[in-house]
């Protein structure tokens, strides 16, 4: 085959590969970054629950502990890149046992916006349970 036909084969090939690699690129980081984020849900949910076993505290009490303690984990943790972190903590205090659940609405940091209209982000979740002391 004639070399002058062949010239422009390899940026026609790049042009349309190259799309298809950097969405990849980019759902790989942004897919890291949201596990990254659940894993930091995760602790906080521990570090919180951990701080409201303490023996001693009254239940009003605990609630603050954990808000507060929740609040410091998580302020610095989560990666936003600029935006804004919000999350729900619900604590649950019965005769014997501290529930600590927390709710993140994770929304695509990387991605086109498109992909967040269409799944409406990810709701991630962590709870930890521990007994009373």
């Amino acid at each position: 085959m004639n070399k002058q036909k062949q010239r422009g084969a390899a940026s026609v090939e790049f042009g349309i590969i190259l799309p298809l690699l950097l969405l990849l690129v980019f759902g790989i980081i942004e897919f890291g970054v949201l596990f990254y984020d659940k894993a930091m849900l995760t602790n906080a949910s521990r570090e919180a629950a951990r701080a409201g076993v303490v023996f001693g505290l009254s239940d009003d009490e605990r609630t603050a502990v954990i808000t507060d303690t929740t609040s410091n984990y998580l302020g610095s943790s989560l990666i936003t890149f600029g935006g804004t972190s919000s999350y729900s903590t619900t604590p649950v205090i019965d005769a014997e046992h501290l529930t600590v659940t927390l709710s993140y609405q994770y929304d695509f940091l990387l991605m086109p916006a498109f992909i967040t209209d269409l799944t409406g982000g990810i709701n991630l979740q962590a709870q930890t349970r521990m007994r009373l002391e």
